[in-house]
């Protein structure tokens, strides 16, 4: 394989990557029933940014990840796996709140309330809130 083929084929998995992202983030955000608006709102990047991502034309930071991630309440983890920052290997095993976050029987409603029930059993209610 050429080096010209490798770049394109890099160039390919890290769209598909990044496609993938921007449509798990509007899922994730029409089951939260939140604007586009709202989100970019809650999460401080642009409202013109947030649709680019969403629309799989920009790959955003980690920093920007996790401030999304924050607003929608998920997994931060789960979105850098998403966007090929992590591995999935390396992510280690799923956590409880990514298997809730993956649940698509659950609203957001009962997402939330579930990861904030798993987090006062564990001790990580205080710590969440904080970050």
């Amino acid at each position: 394989m050429g080096k010209l083929n490798v770049q394109e084929a890099v160039g390919s998995a890290v769209g598909s990557a990044v496609g993938s992202l921007g449509e798990y983030l509007r899922d994730q955000r029409t089951q939260a029933q939140m604007s586009l608006r709202q989100l970019a709102e809650l999460a401080d990047v642009s409202n013109p940014y947030l649709s680019q991502i969403e629309r799989g034309l920009r790959k955003p930071s980690a920093e920007v990840l996790q401030q999304i991630a924050k607003a929608l309440r998920i997994s931060a983890e789960s979105l850098y796996v998403r966007a090929g920052f992590l591995d999935a290997e390396q992510a280690g095993p799923s956590s409880v709140e990514d298997a809730i976050d993956r649940d698509p029987r659950l609203t957001a409603r009962q997402k939330t309330a579930l990861r904030d029930i798993y987090r006062s059993f564990v001790g990580t209610a205080d710590l969440e809130e904080n970050t």
